[in-house]
């Protein structure tokens, strides 16, 4: 058995139909379903009996801790967190209270579990933090790749959030040998990402024959992965990773996103050749750039090639064409989430009205 929390969000929900689908242990799924977390995403598995979702809060203490000692879990994943940068800048504190504080209620709940098991459950037991390339911060053209050793540099709320709770974590495999294991991944594209975040805000956009923004010149380079390619990289991770070590999960595919934009066009143009929109690049709007705005990211993803035999097997044009036939095949979906009626659902079977 491992716990997922986070596990209805977008990276979170293709790890845990990834694993399922490659036969593994069953899955506790801890979520408290804010704005981007979505029970729909894993409608799929809703009479699978290897799978439980649990409606809870990573930040209380009593419920992680009647989780771990209920399901006895050998691996506590860590997708919870809020992510989007934007919102970090509006509203720094929710960043501060799920990707600090809440995540440090989290792990010590884990410490205390660890610290009572056998010496064989101590030895295989893992606590995976999933990060950001973020925290490295921006590189000038001539930087070579961040590794795993690289100074961290935040530049926005969100990144520096979630680069505290990794110094966090290092500090309790140093200071008590919780055995643990980061991530650093790129930009994860695919299916089931909410609507806020580049790509599927295109595709939403081009569909309605809305503006499709892009921030400043849209030069800024980011590294893209197929979301599923990630998944299988945590799937190594676990499995091999050493404990106390960290892992970078790149595709090493740069683009601006002013490409991507111009490539998510181009696919809506062929698949949608009928749209009263196209070209669709006629939507593209130039807006301010927002505070801080990195200008690019690039990961070494060396390590986890060598040391654990993981490779990403996606290409970008095939992921992203699968990405783009994905929404346009699921627009329920989007919509779903879009008029809230999704949320109004939650909030009728929940207690409170998550992401208020």
């Amino acid at each position: 058995m491992i716990l997922v929390t986070g596990g209805a969000g977008f990276i979170g929900s293709n790890f845990i139909m990834n694993w399922l689908g490659l036969g593994k242990c069953p899955i506790v799924n801890l979520d408290k379903l804010t704005y981007a977390g979505n029970l729909n995403n894993l409608s799929s598995l809703a009479n699978d009996s290897r799978y439980t979702f649990v409606y809870g809060d990573i930040g209380d203490r009593n419920l992680v801790r009647e989780l771990l000692y209920k399901y006895q879990p050998f691996a506590v994943i860590n997708f919870a967190a809020e992510t989007h940068v934007d919102r970090s800048i509006y509203c720094p504190e929710n960043f501060i209270q799920t990707n600090i504080l809440s995540s440090f209620n989290l792990i010590d709940e884990c410490l205390s579990y660890w610290k009572q098991l056998t010496p064989p459950q101590k030895e295989s037991f893992r606590f995976v933090d999933i990060s950001t390339d973020e925290v490295y911060g921006s590189l000038t053209s001539n930087d070579p790749p961040s590794k795993e050793s690289a100074q961290f540099t935040p530049n926005s709320p969100y990144a520096a959030s979630k680069a505290s709770f990794d110094h966090l974590v290092r500090a309790y495999h140093q200071t008590f040998a919780l055995p643990v294991l980061t991530t650093h991944c790129s930009n994860n594209f695919g299916p089931f990402q909410f609507p806020e975040k580049l790509i599927p805000l295109v595709i939403v956009n081009a569909l309605q024959g809305k503006p499709l923004p892009i921030y400043g010149d849209g030069m800024q380079i980011r590294d893209w992965i197929y979301v599923n390619d990630h998944c299988e990289a945590i799937n190594s991770v676990i499995e091999k990773g050493t404990p106390g070590s960290s892992y970078n999960i790149g595709h090493e595919t740069k683009k601006t996103n002013l490409d991507i934009v111009k490539a998510i066009c181009k696919l809506l143009d062929e698949l949608r050749p009928d749209s009263p929109y196209a070209p669709h690049e006629k939507l593209i709007e130039f807006i301010a750039d927002r505070p801080g705005h990195d200008r690019r990211y690039a990961l070494d993803a060396e390590k986890i090639k060598k040391e654990l035999g993981w490779q990403p097997k996606e290409t970008f044009d095939n992921g992203l064409r699968k990405t783009v036939t994905w929404y346009l095949d699921n627009q329920a979906w989007m919509n779903n989430i879009l008029c809230g009626d999704y949320h109004a659902w939650i909030a009728t079977h929940y207690n409170g009205a998550p992401g208020k």
